[in-house]
């Protein structure tokens, strides 16, 4: 089992910066990939970015490319979002996510691949 907690959300104007930090404990996470999701009201959860065990490379959404970055610090169990030139269409619940990482392609976009989930936390982008 693998327990997830966030924290960083808030309250913020449009073109401001965010940075969110989840803290991973319990079974090792070795080969584990991390990320992040999000759920605005009445819509689907959806992805926002991942990062694998071995820190080659990070996936980001369309929608949030360029603007955030994802890390992770291994030793520490912590994978961080921060979020910049933030907008209104991010307000959402941000889920931190872990779970083993697949082979097949695209496979971190849904959902359903990832068995562990934070309790979420709040981000709200004012106008």
């Amino acid at each position: 089992q693998v327990q997830l907690v966030e924290s960083g959300g808030g309250l913020v104007q449009a073109g401001d910066s965010l940075r969110l930090s989840c803290v991973a404990s319990g079974r090792a996470l070795s080969s584990y990939g991390m990320g992040w999701f999000r759920q605005a009201p009445g819509k689907e959860r959806e992805f926002v970015a991942t990062l694998p065990w071995s820190l080659s490379t990070a996936y980001y959404a369309d929608a949030v490319k360029g603007r955030f970055a994802i890390s992770r610090d291994n030793a520490k169990n912590i994978v961080d979002l921060q979020m910049s030139s933030l907008k209104p269409d991010d307000t959402a619940v941000y889920y931190c996510v872990s779970g083993p990482t697949r082979n097949t392609a695209n496979w971190y976009k849904s959902s359903y691949n990832w068995p562990y989930w934070g309790q979420g936390t709040q981000v709200t982008v004012s106008s």
